[in-house]
């Protein structure tokens, strides 16, 4: 229990004095951890609804530790998903379904310590709700508890309706996730865009229809066409996300390394890169090391002083024929 009690100030502290503020490395102030561009009200469900009402396009981006978190939270993004593309891009795994849930938690610790605003949502990794309802409700209950997240997103069609009316249920909030679902990406013969023919575009429709009723409170629309993805979030009362699903949706989600530009290579065809953080690291990295290498890191202004007479004296006590050195 926090104790009020107010100690007296030791006599030989000298309040007179400023005391000079000293890091070890650069973290952040803490006055100045959660202050955001603007003062924004916490995002709830219902504000999420507002704003698709309004028709005003809801921000979603991944995070995946304390500073990806500290991102969203300074700036405009609604909602913060810590998705399980964080066992490739944070974890270096080969596909999303090596993450395992004590994983994805030790992410979504760090990411709450952050991300303070958005609504902080998290995916359930494959093989955490494939178990049976109740192995899917413990899971489930240990990203809300000890993760510290407010919603969890899970991916499928029809075949995950009863999971997702047991875990609304009991009061758990569900993101669903339809068209093309990562997890499954074998069994969908890579990562390839749904819902192109006729029949396969009807049977995302009717999983949309069926999660909203369901109870889920928003649903992810992952490479449909964005006339597919359009009529879909027409016809449902719950906000849509989008991601490679055209303009249409109630809002857009980006993987924060693709948004950001933090690796070179294959793009995909929906990412717009806001920035080359990668390329800039990079850059980072080698000037640190040549400068190292020349020595020329650190300077004399990076380094600390010492007295000269006391310098002398240091000298002196620890000269060979100092018969009063240590």
């Amino acid at each position: 229990m926090l104790s009020l009690v107010r100690h007296r100030r030791p006599a030989w502290i000298n309040v007179t004095k400023p005391v000079g503020i000293r890091f070890m490395s650069v973290r952040p102030a803490e006055k100045d951890v959660f202050k955001s561009v603007s003062a924004r009200k916490k995002v709830t469900i219902q504000r999420l609804r507002a704003l698709a009402a309004e028709n005003i396009p809801i921000t979603v981006l991944t995070a995946y530790d304390y500073p990806t978190g500290l991102r969203s939270e300074r700036n405009d993004i609604d909602i913060c998903l810590v998705g399980d593309s964080l066992a490739q891009v944070a974890l270096g795994y080969d596909s999303t379904t090596r993450l395992t849930l004590e994983e994805i938690i030790h992410h979504c610790k760090a990411v709450s310590r952050a991300a303070k605003t958005p609504m902080l949502v998290a995916d359930m990794p494959f093989g955490t709700f494939h178990s049976g309802l109740d192995e899917t409700v413990r899971n489930a209950v240990r990203l809300v508890r000890d993760g510290c997240v407010e919603a969890v997103k899970v991916e499928g069609g029809l075949e995950v309706v009863p999971t997702v009316e047991r875990l609304t249920s009991l009061g758990i909030p569900v993101m669903g996730h339809v068209g093309l679902t990562p997890q499954r990406h074998t069994a969908l013969s890579g990562f390839r865009v749904q819902g192109r023919d006729a029949s396969p575009g009807v049977a995302i429709l009717r999983s949309a229809q069926a999660l909203q009723d369901a109870g889920a409170f928003s649903i992810v629309i992952e490479a449909v066409p964005h006339l597919l993805a359009g009529y879909i979030t027409q016809k449902l009362d719950i906000p849509t996300i989008g991601i490679g699903a055209g303009s249409q949706t109630s809002g857009q989600v980006l993987v924060h390394d693709d948004a950001l530009g933090v690796w070179s290579g294959h793009k995909a065809k929906f990412v717009r890169r806001f920035a080359e953080i990668g390329v800039i690291s990079n850059e980072g990295v080698a000037a640190y090391a040549r400068a190292v290498r020349a020595r020329e890191f650190p300077s004399e202004a990076e380094s600390y002083a010492m007295n000269a007479g006391q310098w002398e004296e240091f000298e002196r006590l620890t000269a060979p024929d100092s018969s009063s050195g240590p």
